[in-house]
């Protein structure tokens, strides 16, 4: 499914996986909590990789998870 955001357009599919890909990883790392509520930074973070270009979910995720992890010990 696509939906357009501005003129953007996401493939929510692709961002759903990565993201979930992305969450499970850090929830079980211990980085985010394990609860319902989406992380909106890791969210943000996946869109904005979706944005620039990246459409592999499985890269996306590992990006997201790099990114994620590098600020979150600054």
């Amino acid at each position: 499914m696509l939906v357009e955001r501005g003129l953007q357009v996401i493939s929510v599919e692709v961002v759903g996986d990565a993201y979930a890909i992305a969450s499970n990883y850090l929830r079980r790392s211990g980085a985010i909590p394990d609860n319902l509520v989406p992380n909106e930074r890791l969210l943000a973070i996946i869109v904005e990789l979706f944005q620039r270009g990246e459409r592999n979910r499985i890269r996306l995720a590992n990006k997201a998870i790099s990114e994620f992890e590098a600020f979150a010990f600054v």
